[in-house]
């Protein structure tokens, strides 16, 4: 089966870019964030519902999918303005192709250290929990898409093991993180795909969120794993463009350079596979040697726990609490 090119829609507008994408026929990808609307009633901007109106316009495409936008909530928003529970009614409210769960992208700019990805692949276990649980309530389990995150390769192995029960020939998984990693190296692009293609069942597929145009024939090998990519990155050649020649960035020049796009990523889909050299794997963590830090360490790994069984918040993680847990181990540890 060909490697999927899905094209990242900036929104649902009756426009230029959504006919383009229609004559097209390719899959589209639309952000929750694109069909959200806000206000200002009480001086601030703040998140007010979905623009369901809009999926009316999806009429035409040959399909249409829906990602929880995780990395525009962290960066931008601080975290999800919306809850999983409104998140899931959006899914539930049109004829997705797939819809992916909701997660927290761990990349540089996101999580600064350690502790903080490790936190925020717990949150994403319990998220991709909560919405299976609340998908069959609406009767769309079955296109729902778990999403794993990582930094690095191994790291997507916990997100793999709490959902090992859904795993099945045919299944399809949302890898995050990727928009922003280097093709090359241990913790890069390929690094990932090969450690998931490695550690999957056989016939588990993959759709890969934003990756670089230039990293398709590095994928080709893994043509029997990967299903699909999406970008938008078309998005900012527009802007490069209209920048360097002085113009207004409009839909119509926006689709002229997702026409384009496209047309370039079925060129590079089309040579020959290339492979990379065997990466090197990133040494594990020491273990920290300082009583108190390996106190807020256990502290830290069982609330993780607690969250990913639903016993916690998905925001319940925070430095005072991982204190009070810790000077608890610590008193235990100094007793024994």
């Amino acid at each position: 089966m060909p490697l999927e090119i899905i094209i990242g829609l900036p929104h649902l507008s009756d426009g230029p870019i959504l006919q383009r994408a229609r004559a097209l026929q390719r899959p589209a990808l639309i952000s929750a964030n694109g069909l959200s609307y806000w206000t200002n009633k009480r001086g601030r901007r703040e998140w007010a519902g979905w623009r369901l109106a809009q999926l009316a316009n999806a009429h035409g495409l040959s399909a249409l999918c829906l990602d929880s936008a995780g990395f525009v909530a962290a960066s931008r928003y601080g975290g999800f303005p919306w809850t999983i529970a409104d998140y899931v009614a959006l899914a539930a409210a049109f004829p997705f192709r797939w819809w992916a769960s909701a997660d927290y992208c761990v990349e540089a700019e996101i999580a600064r250290d350690r502790d903080e990805v490790m936190d925020r692949l717990s949150r994403t276990i319990r998220a991709n929990r909560d919405c299976r649980r609340l998908a069959a309530d609406y009767g769309i389990v079955d296109t729902m898409m778990p999403v794993i995150q990582g930094r690095r390769p191994d790291d997507y192995e916990r997100c793999i093991d709490a959902i090992a029960d859904w795993l099945h020939p045919g299944a399809l998984i949302g890898v995050g993180s990727m928009c922003r990693r280097d093709v090359h190296g241990p913790e890069g692009l390929i690094a990932v795909i090969d450690h998931l293609d490695r550690i999957l069942p056989a016939g588990v597929r993959l759709h890969a969120f934003g990756v670089k145009g230039a990293a398709l024939p590095f994928l080709l090998p893994y043509g029997r794993r990967i299903e699909s990519i999406d970008s938008q990155a078309y998005g900012v050649s527009a802007r490069r463009s209209a920048f360097r020649h002085g113009i207004a960035k409009t839909d119509r020049l926006v689709a002229d350079h997702m026409e384009s796009w496209i047309e370039a990523q079925h060129v590079r889909l089309a040579q020959r596979p290339l492979q990379l050299p065997q990466c090197l794997t990133v040494p594990p963590d020491a273990p920290p040697s300082d009583s108190w830090e390996a106190s807020i360490a256990q502290a830290r790994e069982e609330i993780r726990d607690l969250i990913e069984a639903g016993e916690l918040d998905h925001d319940e993680l925070t430095n005072p609490w991982i204190e009070h847990w810790a000077a608890d181990i610590y008193r235990h540890r100094r007793a024994a």
